[in-house]
């Protein structure tokens, strides 16, 4: 007779227990393996990543700043001008064309008046520039002059240059600011800064002064030839905020 063998009554294997030190050791590796993975969770329980830059994205001043764009734009057109709209665009370091017009006529009580030799403008300082041809120039030329302004002649807006003599960049560089130099009459005559300001008759230094002080009154910043040499062929007009006029 064969003896069997009774059955062993062994307890199930069981998972051994984790210690408290166990199972914090477990948690740093884990935490250690997502953080390589940049995906750990953010304070607000959103996904972050790390060891990257986040993605560019526009301000609320740059939006602000496209919608302020627009309703200039707006504007201008509504008051007459002929412009272009410009792409935005950045040249060196401190140097940039933002929210910027061509300019083609700018417009009178009577007529459009043409430009000459004018590059981009921001448009803020096109709006400044139109207001003043035609209640502070054409104006004073017809009222001092007798005749009505045909065209104002510039030395050019954009430039990316600094202040001369110094590091600081010119509101040229932003196409803030435009450089006049003379006024052309329907009647012919062509009235120079630096032929007229000191050397013209008694009827043109006064026009020439006169449209200089209502420069002041659009313009954040005019400098004529009573500034110093270096304005002594042109009036330099820029921006609309500040107060200073020379």
């Amino acid at each position: 007779m064969k003896r069997t063998s009774a059955p062993l009554n062994l307890p199930l294997s069981r998972k051994p227990s984790l210690t408290a030190a166990t199972r914090a050791v477990i948690l740093a590796a884990s935490a250690a393996a997502l953080a390589g993975c940049g995906i750990l969770p953010s304070s607000n329980g959103s996904p972050s990543r790390t060891g990257s830059k986040p993605p560019v994205s526009s301000t609320q001043g740059d939006i602000s700043n496209r919608t302020a764009d627009r309703t200039c734009f707006a504007q201008l057109s509504a008051s007459g001008v002929r412009f272009d709209p410009l792409p935005d665009a950045y040249g060196a370091p401190g140097c940039s064309k933002l929210g910027t017009v061509q300019l083609s006529a700018l417009a009178g009580d009577r007529s459009r008046f043409g430009i000459s030799n004018i590059g981009p403008v921001q448009c803020r300082t096109a709006s400044a520039f139109n207001g003043w041809a035609r209640f502070g120039v054409d104006r004073a030329a017809r009222q001092i002059l007798g005749s009505g302004l045909e065209r104002i002649e510039t030395m050019g807006s954009y430039s990316c240059r600094n202040v001369a003599g110094t590091s600081r960049r010119s509101a040229h560089a932003r196409a803030e600011a435009i450089d006049i130099s003379g006024f052309v009459l329907k009647d012919g005559r062509r009235i120079s800064v630096q032929g007229d300001w000191s050397r013209g008759s008694a009827a043109e230094r006064e026009f020439l002064r006169v449209v200089h002080k209502s420069a002041c009154k659009r313009f954040g910043t005019v400098l004529g030839p009573d500034y110093n040499r270096a304005h002594e062929d042109h009036f330099h007009v820029e921006g609309t905020d500040g107060s200073f006029c020379r």
